[in-house]
C-alpha cells in the first residue's frame, strides 16, 4: 500500500535533509474537509529538522513530490503534511483487488493460531429470549471476523442444564403437565419447559402466600412451600444420579435442545462444541488441590477455599463451599483448562452481558496466578443491555422478549412493508417468503451489530426495518440494485485498462481497499460494529457514485469496464461483509 512506499522514501528524505536516523513516522488518513489521501504527521520530525512544523511539512513534501512518482501533490495545514496520491495508483491497486477472489478474507491456514468464542450459554428451563439474540450474533459475528483476519475459530457454548432452577420446571411438568409433550402440545420443547417453569412459579407464589396468612414470616414462607421443597429434593435425587429423575431430566432437556436447535437455524448460529454443566461442574474441584499446594488458595476453619485478591485491587472470592461443593468461579476454572486441553487456543473469548465484568477479572487473574500463560489471552467480549420501546413488541410470558417472538415479529414487518412499497413483482410466493425472511432477520441482525458492543443500546424494530439510513435493508437493496446492474451489462469482463477516473471513483476505490484493514482492526477489537459501519459508509458512496455517474452509458466501452468492474467489487465487499455479520443479501429486492 502507498504507505509502504511513502515510509521508506520518507526514511531516506530525513536522512537526506537533517541527518536523522530510524524516526517516528505517523501516518494518518487525511481529513475529508481537506485535499489529499495520506496526511503525515510532521510534529515528532522536527526535532530533527531543527525547524518549525510547517516549514519542515513544506520541505518534506517537495522532496516527495520529485522523488515519489505517485505523489501528485500536497498541502500543509499547521503541522500535517497532507499527500495527494494519483489517480493511476489507485487505479492499478483496484485492478490488482479485482483480480482476488474474495478481497479482503484471509485464507486460514492449518498452522494459524486457534481461537475461541463463547457465546449462548443458555439455561434449560426457558426459551431464548432478547438478551440472547445480541449474544448469539455478537459471538458468531466475532468468530466469523476472526476467521476471516486469518486464526482458526471453534465456537462453543456451555449449557446451563442442571441446579435447582431446572428442577422446577420438571416439578411443575410432573404436578401439573398431565403427560404434555412438544407433539401433544403443538409447542417448541424449549417454550414448553419454559411454560411449565412459569407454571412453577405460579404455584410457588400461591403457598408463599397461605403460609404467610397462616402466619409464618415471608423468608420462612419461601423455603418452606412444599413445592420449592419438592425441587430441593429433586435436587438432591438428581445429584445421587437417581434413575426416574434423571429420565426425567434428559427427556425435558432433550424438549429444550430441539427448541433452541430451531431458534439458532434461524438465527443463523453454530457451535463447533457444547459443553454441559452437567459434565464440567465438578472440574474445577481437581485444581482446587493444585491451588492450594501452590499457597494461591487457603482454606479457612470452616473448610471453605479462598483466594485472596486485595493486593490486585480485587477482594477476597470463595472457590469451594465448607460442605465441599463447586461455586460457579470453580466451575468456570475447570472449564477454561478442560478447553484448553480440547483445543489448545492461544486466545479465547467469553461472551457475556457486562453485569459479569467483575466475575470474569477475578477468573482470568485466578487461572493466571494458577500458572495458565494463556490466561493472558482471554478476552471478555462484555456488551450492554437491549432495550425495546414500550409496548412495540409482545412477548410470550409479560416479563421478557422471546427470540422466536422477535423473529417472527421482524419477517411479517418486511412482508408488510415490501407489500406497500409494491417491490414483488415476477416474484413466486416461495421466493417472496424468503425474501421476507432475509431482509426482516437482516434487518435485526444489522441493527443489533452496528452498536459498539459495550453499548447499552435501544432496538427499534420499526427503525431497523427502513429502506433508508445505517439499516441492513438499505444495504441489501443497494446490492440487489447492483445485481440487477450486472445482469443488464450481461458480459464476461475480460481486462480492465488504465481510463481517467473522477474524484467519487477514486474515493470509492480507497474505501474498498480499506476493507482488509477494517477486517483486522474488528478482529482485534472483537467489534463487528467496526465492519457494519464499515459497509454503511461503503453503500452511501457507492449510491453517491451511481447517481452521479452514468455506468452502462458511459462515454466508451473501456470506461464502462472499468465502471461495472468497480460496482462488481463493491457488490463482493458488502457481500463478504454482511456474511461476517450473519447477513444475507439478495440478488432481487
Amino acid at each position: 500500500m502507498i504507505e509502504e512506499i511513502l515510509y521508506t522514501e520518507i526514511e531516506k528524505c530525513l536522512s537526506e535533509l537533517y541527518s536523522a536516523e530510524k524516526q517516528d513516522i505517523q501516518f494518518q488518513k487525511t481529513r475529508k474537509e481537506f485535499e489529499g489521501d495520506v496526511t503525515l504527521v510532521v510534529f515528532p520530525l522536527i526535532r530533527s529538522s531543527k525547524k518549525g512544523p510547517e516549514e519542515t511539512a513544506e520541505e518534506i513534501g517537495n522532496y516527495l513530490k520529485k522523488a515519489v512518482s505517485e505523489v501528485d501533490g500536497f498541502n500543509v495545514v499547521k503541522g500535517f503534511l497532507n499527500l495527494s496520491i494519483s489517480s493511476d495508483f489507485w487505479l492499478n491497486q483496484f485492478i490488482e483487488a479485482y483480480k482476488i477472489e474474495d478481497f479482503g478474507i484471509v485464507k486460514v491456514d492449518a498452522a494459524a493460531p486457534t481461537y475461541l468464542v463463547e457465546y449462548c450459554s443458555p439455561n434449560t428451563n426457558k426459551p431464548l429470549h432478547l438478551g440472547h439474540i445480541r449474544n448469539n450474533l455478537l459471538g458468531y459475528s466475532v468468530a466469523e471476523i476472526i476467521k476471516a483476519s486469518g486464526k482458526n475459530v471453534k465456537k462453543v457454548q456451555i449449557i446451563n442444564d442442571r441446579g435447582i432452577h431446572i428442577c422446577k420446571s420438571m416439578i411443575a411438568w410432573q404436578d401439573y403437565g398431565n403427560g404434555e409433550t412438544p407433539e401433544s402440545s403443538g409447542l417448541k420443547g424449549d417454550h414448553l419447559v419454559g411454560k411449565y417453569y412459569v407454571e412453577f412459579d405460579k404455584h410457588y407464589k400461591t403457598e408463599i402466600e397461605e403460609l404467610v396468612s397462616s402466619g409464618m414470616e415471608e423468608k420462612r414462607a419461601e423455603k418452606e412451600a412444599p413445592i420449592f421443597k419438592k425441587a430441593q429434593e429433586m435436587l438432591l435425587k438428581w445429584e445421587a444420579k437417581d434413575v426416574e429423575v434423571r429420565s426425567l431430566w434428559e427427556k425435558m432437556n432433550s424438549w429444550v435442545y430441539s427448541g433452541f436447535d430451531v431458534t439458532h437455524k434461524r438465527l443463523g448460529v453454530d457451535f463447533d462444541k457444547n459443553y454441559y454443566e452437567s459434565n464440567t461442574y465438578l472440574l474445577g474441584k481437581k485444581v482446587v488441590e493444585i491451588g492450594l499446594e501452590k499457597g494461591v488458595f487457603y482454606k479457612k476453619e470452616d473448610g471453605s477455599v479462598w483466594i485472596d485478591l486485595s493486593d490486585d485491587g480485587l477482594d477476597e472470592k470463595i472457590i469451594l463451599r465448607s460442605d465441599g461443593t463447586a461455586v460457579y468461579m470453580t466451575q468456570d476454572i475447570g472449564t477454561a483448562i478442560q478447553r484448553h486441553e480440547d483445543f489448545g487456543f492461544s486466545n479465547m473469548a467469553y461472551t457475556v452481558g457486562n453485569e459479569q465484568d467483575y466475575h470474569f477479572k477475578v477468573l482470568f487473574l485466578i487461572l493466571d496466578k494458577l500458572g495458565y500463560d494463556w490466561a493472558k489471552s482471554c478476552y471478555h467480549l462484555s456488551y450492554g443491555m437491549v432495550d425495546l420501546p414500550t409496548g412495540k413488541m409482545k412477548s410470550r410470558e409479560g416479563t421478557v422478549v422471546d427470540a422466536d417472538d422477535l423473529m417472527q415479529e421482524m419477517v411479517d414487518t418486511s412482508k408488510s412493508i415490501a407489500k406497500d412499497l409494491g417491490k414483488l413483482e415476477g416474484m413466486s410466493e416461495k421466493q417472496a417468503d424468503e425474501l421476507y425472511e432475509i431482509v426482516g432477520l437482516g434487518a435485526l441482525k444489522y441493527f443489533m451489530l452496528k452498536v459498539d458492543p459495550k453499548k447499552r443500546m435501544m432496538f427499534d424494530p420499526k427503525e431497523s426495518i427502513d429502506f433508508n439510513g445505517n439499516t441492513g435493508p438499505f444495504i441489501q437493496y443497494t446490492f440487489a440494485r447492483i445485481q440487477s446492474l450486472i445482469v443488464k451489462y450481461n458480459s464476461e469482463i475480460s481486462e480492465i485498462k488504465l481510463v481517467d477516473i473522477n474524484k467519487e471513483e477514486q474515493t470509492l476505490i480507497k474505501h474498498i481497499l480499506d476493507f482488509p484493514s477494517v477486517i483486522q482492526e474488528a478482529a482485534t477489537n472483537y467489534s463487528p460494529a467496526l465492519i457494519a459501519n464499515y459497509t454503511y459508509e461503503l453503500v452511501k458512496e457507492y449510491n453517491s457514485f451511481y447517481q452521479n455517474t452514468p455506468v452502462l452509458n458511459a462515454e466508451n466501452k473501456d470506461v464502462k469496464i472499468f465502471r461495472v468492474a468497480l460496482s462488481e467489487t463493491v457488490s463482493s465487499v458488502v457481500k463478504n461483509s454482511m456474511k461476517l455479520l450473519g447477513v444475507e443479501v439478495p440478488n432481487q429486492m
